[in-house]
């Protein structure tokens, strides 16, 4: 890796491609390095949608321990995200969601906002014209009925006797994905109490007094799950009591051995707070260990801020130290950091110290497997994920230094052995993998009556597939067997037309933005036609600007795929691809390096005195189609990676070319 050279003296010329690469990889490098917290991580914000916020609320009032200054100041942050249609939406700038909105006027009715005020009136009048209280998803209605306004006869079956399925049999809860079954163990005590603690009004004014009836296009497996539906209420009335009851005991301890050292549940929001509720309807004691832990643990995922209107309070759906420190040491190396680097080391040993080292709900698929690899969040020992493991190997690799000190070098060897045969045991039987399980891909659930709330299975994705492919690469084992079946795994799935599809980043541009220097990693060549397409579609979907954006509307509607605004986090991602294409040079078409060109030149163009980038729109995904974040350190680290990589693509290019400066538009 070619060091950042020093800025050098203005010429009072707007600076060419290869400068300006310089300047602002310089520039973000800085803003970069003061971030890394004392004991070596970074951790940027992770933005999600008021559902967070407003459940949070609801959760305080339901177990009884709400207080006037906390329902004020979330409040006031719900209010602050109401778009002037009176709606709230899953993303920044995205279409107004009918369930979010719902969310957001029963909490706020909480606070003791009024119906008849301006801004309640106009979500209560969205809310009806779009299907009102009956067409929102069931989790919604859960809410609602926690509280007494919704009926739970009228909600799916949930009971909890699922526990008892073992894993062979379709429906077990290792048939669902990790954040899914964390979700759906608890909630199944929920349903077996049907607690109703009714509020001091109601949401009549929501309701349309329309029942939707079954979808149109409804397949026969559905109809199937409609009627063990009905069977199921039926058979709760006749529920054997002494099964019940056992059920919800191993369902209770099933949660309680799955609680994490911080309090968390899966270190997410969804199954912290049903778990909560879940061992609260249980007969545990606020002042249970359990439940205090759980309780105090949420306090480490409150954002507050001060703001003209007063200060606010927001909730994080979950946090990435992990993945965000193994990004940010990826995008130091690749901008000219080596492992004597004060700032690499510590960020080496912080995560050497979250290597997992005990067997988690993985294992159930894979028994005879060692532990290995790292987790996402500070505390979630019980679910690594193989893509934070892939680019840990590659940080690691980086590290490496043969004129180290023994014992480390030693020890990050040992990591990098283990994470990389826990990974290799994860491969699922097609040849690639998903983040948190293996073989995770039993497709029936999702014809479940209750599961309209996004992704729950974890099958293979191409931007996981390619990290641990790009990783294998750097470990020099690129033509080993588990490697060459996921490069094969990546070529099967590359769409029509020429892209690939991005399960945890937004959307088609993050998906080729991973592969294309995967598989230029694994020794596919720029001519294979493969990536001839790909470098095709992303020269193709490039933006007046220069830049790359992608609306994540795209994951609904396919006239979204690899168009909207340019966003630094997604212009890094295809400029990525590019550079990986063109470090082999006789792939270097004029068409290839005036892209490049026009993305550094968008990059530098954009960013800000400090170093870094404004971003307010979403690039990465949790369900695809349903919710969404905004990591706050992507619009850093990916573009100081690329700009790193466009130093040492220009210092090659500068003894066989030259370039031009790219003018942009």
């Amino acid at each position: 890796m070619t060091a950042i050279a020093e800025r050098p003296v203005s010429t009072g010329r707007p600076p060419g491609p290869p400068e300006a690469a310089s300047r602002a990889a310089e520039s973000a490098r800085g803003h970069l390095l003061a971030l890394q917290d004392p004991a070596g991580w970074w951790k940027g914000e992770l933005a999600t949608n008021v559902t967070m916020d407003a459940e949070d609320l609801l959760l305080r009032e339901f177990l009884g321990i709400s207080d006037p200054r906390t329902v004020e100041q979330t409040a006031r942050w719900i209010r602050s995200q109401q778009r002037a249609d009176g709606t709230w939406a899953t993303f920044h700038g995205g279409p107004a969601e009918l369930s979010t909105t719902v969310e957001a006027y029963v909490a706020l009715r909480l606070a003791g906002d009024r119906p008849k005020d301006a801004h309640m009136a106009g979500a209560a009048e969205w809310i009806r014209a779009n299907g009102g209280l009956e067409a929102t998803r069931v989790f919604t209605r859960i809410w609602l009925a926690l509280f007494g306004l919704w009926s739970w006869d009228d909600l799916p079956a949930m009971p909890p006797e699922l526990i008892f399925l073992p894993r062979q049999v379709p429906l077990n809860v290792y048939d669902w994905a990790c954040w899914a079954r964390q979700t759906v163990v608890p909630l199944t005590i929920v349903w077996h109490y049907k607690p109703s603690r009714p509020l001091p009004f109601g949401v009549d004014e929501l309701r349309t007094g329309l029942v939707p009836g079954p979808a149109p296009d409804e397949d026969r497996i559905s109809t199937f799950f409609r009627g063990l539906d009905r069977w199921l209420h039926r058979y709760e009335k006749r529920r054997i009591p002494v099964v019940r009851r056992a059920a919800l005991r191993q369902a209770a301890e099933w949660i309680i051995a799955r609680q994490e050292a911080d309090g968390c549940w899966g270190g997410i929001q969804p199954p912290w707070v049903y778990s909560l509720m879940a061992l609260h309807l249980m007969g545990y004691p606020m002042d249970h260990p359990v439940i205090r832990a759980g309780i105090a643990g949420l306090d480490g995922f409150v954002v507050r801020e001060e703001t003209a209107q007063g200060p606010t309070r927001r909730l994080e759906a979950c946090q990435s130290p992990v993945w965000d420190t193994a990004l940010s040491l990826v995008a130091l190396a690749d901008s000219g950091s080596g492992p004597q680097d004060a700032a690499y080391a510590s960020g080496i040993d912080w995560l050497l110290g979250e290597e997992i080292t005990v067997k988690g709900d993985w294992s159930v698929r894979r028994p005879a497997l060692a532990p290995g690899g790292w987790a996402f969040e500070f505390a979630n020992d019980g679910y690594p994920d193989t893509d934070d493991t892939a680019e840990i190997l590659l940080a690691l690799m980086r590290a490496r230094n043969p004129d180290g000190e023994p014992v480390r070098e030693r020890r990050i060897r040992a990591a990098m052995d283990r994470g990389l045969a826990w990974v290799e045991g994860m491969q699922s039987k097609d040849g690639g993998w998903g983040a948190f399980d293996a073989d995770n891909t039993r497709t029936l659930i999702n014809k479940l009556p209750f599961c309209d709330f996004g992704a729950v299975i974890d099958p293979p994705s191409a931007d996981v597939t390619a990290h641990i492919v790009e990783a294998y690469a750097a470990l020099g084992k690129g033509h080993s067997p588990a490697a060459l079946r996921g490069v094969r795994w990546l070529l099967d799935h590359q769409e029509q037309d020429g892209s690939w599809f991005g399960r945890w980043g937004a959307n088609h541009v993050y998906g080729t933005g991973a592969v294309v220097p995967a598989l230029t990693a694994a020794g596919i060549a720029p001519s294979h036609p493969a990536l001839r397409r790909a470098t095709a579609w992303v020269i193709g979907h490039q933006n007046l600007d220069g830049g790359w954006g992608e609306d994540l509307r795209s994951y609904v509607d396919p006239a979204w795929i690899g168009r909207g605004d340019s966003t630094a986090s997604q212009t890094a991602w295809a400029l990525l691809a590019l550079l990986s294409v063109a470090e082999t040079p006789s792939a270097v078409t004029p068409e290839l390096r005036a892209a490049i060109d026009r993305g550094v030149l968008y990059l530098a163009e954009t960013q800000r005195p400090d170093g870094t980038w404004d971003e307010d729109l979403f690039t990465g995904t949790g369900f695809p189609g349903d919710f969404y974040i905004n990591y706050h350190l992507y619009r850093l680290v990916f573009p100081l990676t690329a700009l790193g990589r466009a130093v040492d693509f220009y210092s090659v290019a500068a003894h066989t070319a030259d370039y031009d400066v790219v003018e942009s538009t």
